[in-house]
């Protein structure tokens, strides 16, 4: 006994740190989920995968041609480019149309949602009547809007190498019946000429005059010739892994004016510094605009590579536009890193959904967080309700990525939020991984991170990345899942839905008008994929919403989509639901114009208040309340709050009450 109670004494400290670390070890512990958990959880989603039509007439690359100066680390250069968005191209009520940016052929392959219908022979969108050079310009992403306001879905084509393009569909029924290129006629949105390098857009009503304006998220120097192999020259990389401000400059266009007809045309003006210096020359890979103040004046985040992401509170009136840059504060626990507009990381997507049931949306943000790599942390930045201290330039909002459990996957994305199952709460998606191949390239890159910020710029001395390395390439998509207690868990793995994929844009419809959201992926190098929700709604029902304002001439029951515009479901069990019309927020991925809401276990044939907050042609701020039963419902907002319903699903009752 005296033996061991002198072999404790002689041995405690090192006691005592076994017991710290474990239980340290303990309480660092993440939460997990139990088999049986797990797969009732799982047993509520069904997905079925559906390759997206792929049009073969051009040969299929896997990496592009670069400038002779960033030949070294082509790969890295040649990590982006798919690019997805759903909507309703032929006008017969569903969001069953792609747009699809394939950067194997570098084609925009418009085309039916597998499984919906022949409707049309998938085609190619290409620039063929105005300047483009497939050598040294190459398509990023695609929009749908109505960009002339006739009522019909026109189509936005960005790109590496030269300014975006609208594509704006003729008028006549016939022509939307039999969908091709002749559909469309073709227009320069920006007429300098200049060289853009833009990896994201996103469509907003900016200034307040009932008109959506476009935001574009440029990345690399405007005027450089990244894709021009036979340019003589050095081209230049980011100053900074972490602060640097020498990306392209972000523009944006704020519509001026537009007709119909069969030979439409639109007309942005491009207002020149309406950004400040650090935010305009960003490093931009994801723009989203939402109203997160409640005046219909929509705030603008941008997603930067390299440095802080930008919050700006919209301070605009129509005609003028003014922006106010907004940072978090830092807690007495709160690393710098994780108050909003102070970070370092890598900002690669954007969404907006209410998460913490307050009536307000919430950020969830993209970034680089992958194990034994670089585990910097994705966001989700969760509003405290102080809405008033935007006007103090604070940003109200504290990260919770950590405990909510989507903090960590791999190098991500796209960021989408959806209710897949109908009960009322949003799941949250992520595209994840950058260069599938066999060596990998994770030590060398640890390298170049560690260098002398100085030195980055210098495109000679970045490390090989080419064809065949691998940065993040076997990782899958997570497909997060909330417990009743708060946290979020992925369920890929459990769904199918956990193979390697580099995948870029994530967008989201109830394409076949089942009452349950679909999705789509954009894979970078490799097929993209429809994922049909196939699962027996036993969580709930859901309401979906077209919320549409007038076009001008003899169409009562036709619209454009009231981008900004905002619905609140008032649930029996005193929750409320809360969804914004979204204009292309994101990466490269593009949700669908319409709304929808999980319900949960709402009888068929019950009416929920629903407020609308929206602004009408007038440009005032309306509001109504109807009354609406689960289903199908487009409402045409008029400035004088009457509401128009067109094409519904079981409609209850509509009652309109003015606030």
């Amino acid at each position: 006994m005296k033996s061991l109670v002198r072999f404790l004494k002689q041995q405690s400290k090192r006691l005592v740190a076994i017991v710290l670390i474990c239980g340290f070890f303990w309480f660092t512990r993440l939460p997990a989920l139990s088999a049986t958990e797990r797969a009732t959880l799982a047993s509520r989603f069904h997905f079925t995968r559906l390759p997206l039509p792929e049009l073969t007439s051009s040969p299929v690359k896997s990496i592009r041609s670069v400038h002779p100066s960033l030949e070294q680390h082509s790969a890295w250069i040649s990590s982006v480019g798919a690019a997805i968005a759903l909507s309703d191209l032929d006008s017969d009520g569903l969001s069953n149309d792609i747009c699809h940016v394939d950067p194997r052929t570098d084609h925009v392959i418009v085309s039916p949602v597998p499984g919906t219908g022949d409707r049309y022979a998938p085609f190619a969108l290409a620039p063929s009547k105005l300047p483009y050079d497939s050598a040294t310009m190459a398509p990023m992403g695609c929009l749908a809007n109505d960009l002339n306001e006739d009522g019909q879905t026109d189509i936005l084509v960005y790109y590496w190498g030269r300014t975006p393009v609208a594509f704006l569909q003729k008028n006549g029924l016939e022509i939307r019946d039999n969908l091709s290129p002749l559909s469309y006629v073709q227009q320069e949105i920006e007429t300098s000429g200049e060289r853009w390098y833009t990896n994201a857009a996103t469509f907003a009503d900016l200034d307040g005059d009932s008109h959506a304006d476009l935001i574009i998220g440029n990345y690399f120097q405007d005027g450089a010739r990244i894709l021009d192999a036979t340019a003589s020259g050095q081209e230049s990389m980011q100053h900074s892994m972490t602060r640097a401000y020498n990306g392209g400059l972000n523009h944006i266009l704020r519509w001026a004016e537009a007709e119909a007809g069969s030979t439409p045309r639109v007309k942005f003006q491009d207002i020149k510094d309406s950004l400040d210096e650090d935010v305009s020359h960003a490093w931009t890979l994801a723009v989203g605009a939402a109203d997160l103040d409640g005046d219909l004046h929509p705030e603008i985040y941008f997603a930067n590579d390299f440095g802080p992401d930008r919050l700006l509170h919209n301070r605009s009136q129509p005609g003028h536009l003014a922006f106010a840059l907004l940072e978090g504060e830092k807690g007495l626990m709160t690393p710098n890193s994780k108050v909003l507009g102070k970070d370092g990381f890598k900002g690669m997507g954007v969404d907006f959904g209410d998460v913490n049931d307050d009536g307000l949306l919430d950020i969830y943000v993209s970034n680089i967080a992958d194990e034994y790599a670089l585990e910097e942390s994705h966001f989700m930045f969760t509003s405290t309700g102080n809405i008033e201290e935007m006007n103090k330039g604070i940003a109200p909002y504290v990260d919770h990525s950590e405990p909510l459990g989507v903090s960590r996957s791999s190098w991500s994305w796209e960021t989408k939020f959806g209710d897949f199952d109908n009960d009322g709460e949003l799941e949250a998606l992520q595209a994840t991984g950058f260069a599938k191949g066999t060596i990998d390239r994770w030590p060398e890159l640890h390298e170049l991170a560690m260098g002398n910020d100085e030195l980055l710029s210098h495109a000679n001395i970045w490390p090989r990345f080419q064809a065949g390395d691998d940065l993040s390439g076997q990782a899958h998509n997570p497909f997060f899942v909330r417990t009743t207690e708060g946290r979020y868990y992925d369920l890929a793995k459990s769904l199918g839905l956990d193979t390697p994929q580099v995948t870029r844009g994530i967008a989201t419809a109830d394409v076949d008008g089942d009452g349950d959201l679909d999705f789509a992926i954009a894979n970078q190098w490799e097929p993209s994929y429809f994922y049909r929700n196939d699962n027996n709604l036993t969580a709930g029902t859901s309401l979906n919403l077209k919320l549409l304002l007038p076009v001008s001439g003899d169409k009562p029951t036709s619209g454009t989509p009231a981008i900004g515009a905002t619905a609140i479901v008032h649930l029996p069990n005193g929750r409320s639901l809360v969804s914004q019309v979204d204009g292309g927020n994101g990466h490269s991925g593009a949700r669908s114009s319409g709304l929808h809401f999980g319900l949960g276990q709402i009888q068929p044939d019950s009416t929920l208040p629903v407020g609308l907050h929206w602004r009408g042609r007038d440009s005032q701020v309306h509001q109504a309340t109807v009354k609406l039963s689960p289903g199908s419902h487009t409402l045409v907002l008029n400035d004088d709050t009457l509401l128009t319903t067109t094409e519904q699903t079981n409609l209850a009752a509509l009652v309109k009450e003015n606030e």
